[in-house]
Order: C-alpha cells, then structure tokens, then sequence
C-alpha cells in the first residue's frame, strides 16, 4: 500500500490550497482516510477522517475552513483548505486506515506566511 501526498506550497494567510493523496495497492474506498498534520514542536495533529459512507469528522480548529472529499474511480483523498492561518503550517500527511493496519504518507509541506 502506498500512499502519496501533493497541493502543498506556500500561501498567504487568508488564501487556499487543496491537498491530494494518491492511493494505490489498495481501494481506498473500502478504508476509513484522515488527515493529519505534524509540526516539530506539537507532533501530529489530527485533522479530518472520512469514512467508507462519505461521512466526514473535523478537528475544531479547522471545522468550516477545511473540507476532506474522496474519488473513488480515482483511488483519492482529497484536503481543501480554505482561510489558511499561520497556524495550519506543518507537514500534512494523510492515512488510510484497516482493521488493525495504517498506512502513512510521506507529507506535504504547507507554509501560511506573508
């Protein structure tokens, strides 16, 4: 299973980035997906999850901001970040989720500065 993430860059606060994480090795529609985002000095984060049903769940801080999508005929998860902060910058990396399993990405780096 690997899974690959791309859409990071630098922005300026207040502007938009939409993430993608390619899946392959595995149907990522029969798995639950999420988000997450590390930064040095707080670990990971948790961001959003997506289930096999569509439904979708949101850390607080991100909720209204953030919208986490999935393709399935494409085999990708998706992060559309909306109204970034300086807050949201971070290493953002995105899991798919099996039973007992987790597969991680390697992340992609998104800077929110002026």
């Amino acid at each position: 299973v690997q899974l690959v993430e791309s859409g990071g860059g630098l922005v300026q606060p207040g502007g938009s980035l939409k993430l993608s994480c390619a899946v392959s090795g595995f149907n990522s529609g029969d798995a639950k997906m999420m988000w997450a985002r590390q930064v040095p000095e707080k670990g990971r984060e948790w961001i959003a999850s997506i289930f096999r049903d569509g439904g979708s769940y949101y850390a607080d801080r991100v909720k209204g901001r953030f919208t986490i999508s999935r393709d399935n005929a494409e085999n990708t998860v998706y992060l559309q970040m909306d109204n970034l902060e300086r807050a949201d910058t971070g290493v953002y990396l995105c899991a798919l989720l099996d039973r007992d399993a987790e597969y991680w990405g390697q992340g992609t780096q998104v800077t929110v500065s002026s």
